[in-house]
């Protein structure tokens, strides 16, 4: 039995999100909450409140015991772009583009 849990719109790159969630692919959910606690990037805390939620999931479901729960998959997708200018020199403006991403984690028992 599975359980999903989705964050999307997170203004992270997701190339660095893909790193933080290297880390955690395959590892059981007490050990990948250690990980993501001591981790500094800036995905691993939006990670960690994600990996939370699908464990409240799980324990809302009564179907599926918490205890043994692990990170079965954990994909980092590109979410839509912002397109913003900054002002250069002699008049000119270079665009910007400030990148999200989408989070979708999924926990199964061992």
């Amino acid at each position: 039995m599975e359980v999903k849990a989705k964050l999307r719109n997170v203004r992270v790159g997701s190339q660095k999100a893909r790193i933080v969630a290297d880390m955690i692919r395959g590892k059981d959910v007490s050990e990948a909450l250690k990980i993501l606690s001591f981790m500094p990037q800036k995905p691993a805390l939006h990670l960690k409140k994600l990996l939370e939620s699908a464990v409240a999931n799980a324990d809302q479901k009564k179907v599926i015991d918490v205890d043994n729960l692990y990170v079965k998959y954990v994909t980092v997708d590109m979410g839509p772009s912002l397109g913003r200018f900054r002002p250069r020199a002699q008049g000119r403006a270079t665009p910007v583009k400030k990148k999200s991403s989408h989070f979708n984690l999924v926990l199964d028992e061992r």
